[in-house]
Order: C-alpha cells, then sequence, then structure tokens
C-alpha cells in the first residue's frame, strides 16, 4: 500500500522542523550542547518527580474531566490572579492540556475555518502555521526586527490585517529570539485590533523564564 497518496495534500506539503532536524543532527556529535529546544537547563525539581511518582503508585492513572482535574485548575486560577491579577474561573474558562502545543492545536482548530488568516510573527515557534494549514487557514507572516527587539510592532499588525483575518498570535516573552513585550507595547497592539472580531492567542509558555528583571506582563491585561 501506498500510504503516501493516503494524505491530504495539506499534510503532505508540510515541512519538516528545521529545529528539529538540527536537533537530530546535533544530538550524534559528541560534546555538543543542543540549544535548539525550548527548554530549561536543569532537570524537573525532585518535588515535582516525586509527586508523579506517587499519583502512580497511588494508581491515578484513570481518566479525570476533559477540563482536567479540578485541583489543578484552581491553582492554574489561583496562579493568573496572584501573578497577573487575572480573574478566571476554574469551572468554566480554564482547560489543562498536554503541554503547550496541544493546546495551540486545539485552540486553531476551533477557531480557524478554510479561507481565515492567521497573523503570525516570525521569528516564533514553527509550528504555528502548518497548524494553520492543517485548519484550511492562510498563515500570514509578520516579521520583526532586531532594531525593534525583534518586538511586533503595532504598524505591521496594522498593515496585515484584512475582512479575512481571524486570529493574531502573540508569542512572548519569544522562542527563538528571547524578546519580551511590554504592557505599552500590548497596549498597542490591542488599539489595532479594537472594534474588530480578532482573537488573541497569547503564546505565553515562557513567561517565567524572564531575566531581563522587570515583571512579566500578560496580553490578556490589557
Amino acid at each position: 500500500m501506498d500510504y503516501e497518496k493516503l494524505l491530504t495534500d495539506t499534510a503532505r506539503d508540510l515541512k519538516p522542523s528545521g529545529i528539529r532536524k538540527f536537533f537530530d543532527v546535533a544530538e550524534r556529535i559528541p560534546d555538543v550542547i543542543a540549544l535548539g529546544v525550548g527548554e530549561p537547563d536543569f532537570k524537573t525539581p525532585w518535588h515535582i518527580r516525586q509527586a508523579a511518582v506517587d499519583a502512580l503508585s497511588k494508581g491515578q492513572t484513570r481518566y479525570t474531566s476533559n477540563a482536567g482535574l479540578m485541583p489543578l485548575r484552581e491553582e492554574i486560577a489561583n496562579y493568573m490572579k496572584r501573578r497577573f491579577a487575572l480573574e478566571y474561573s476554574p469551572a468554566n474558562e480554564i482547560t489543562v492540556t498536554v503541554g503547550g502545543s496541544e493546546a495551540i492545536d486545539n485552540i486553531i482548530r476551533s477557531v480557524v475555518s478554510s479561507g481565515d488568516e492567521v497573523l503570525i510573527p516570525e521569528p516564533s515557534f514553527v509550528c504555528y502555521a502548518p497548524l494553520t494549514e492543517l485548519a484550511g487557514g492562510k498563515p500570514v507572516i509578520l516579521p520583526t526586527y532586531e532594531k525593534d527587539g525583534f518586538k511586533l510592532m503595532p504598524e505591521t499588525v496594522k498593515r496585515a490585517v484584512t475582512k479575512k483575518t481571524k486570529l493574531l498570535i502573540m508569542p512572548y516573552p519569544n522562542n527563538p529570539t528571547g524578546a519580551l513585550m511590554e504592557k505599552e507595547d500590548y497596549e498597542k497592539i490591542a488599539e489595532v485590533l479594537k472594534g474588530t472580531n480578532i482573537l488573541v492567542l497569547a503564546d505565553e509558555i515562557y513567561i517565567e523564564l524572564n531575566y531581563s528583571g522587570k515583571h512579566p506582563f500578560s496580553f490578556a491585561q490589557t
């Protein structure tokens, strides 16, 4: 059987991740430190690993609610309130996913229809464009530049918005540039979007990997 022919044209045309290719090459070379994958250089703290071991030893291996364990959702709500003064209901406004990539995929598949345009700043995480294409959407690349600190500029967004624009992805703190968006930066972007029906996917997975000394700011605070 020719499995290649079973794939959709969209799936067949997707390009493999260049970062993963590089990571696989670096893994085969002795004494090379690979910096291509967005993760810290320390192991998960032992008390977290121990909690996972304890859960397994207690047989906590069955299905949970689709939205995740309620105590975890409550703690996420506490974190958002404590860190960003944002109020979210654990019952119907918080969902737990298996990592950030699943969350991004779920959101794009849920809101992007055929022909919808998704604004994607670059450089950024390599999965945004392929996931948009798999959902039938059109990635619209918004370049960012070193002279601007790799921040997304409001005029860039304004030029890119059309009647087909459905979603703006805000990947800050940014992988791979490390760029940060501050409160006034987000407010300028929000001003451009005011009066539209454009959704914002704020991918803030690296918000705690912040070594600038500045208090992190979430786009949801605008």
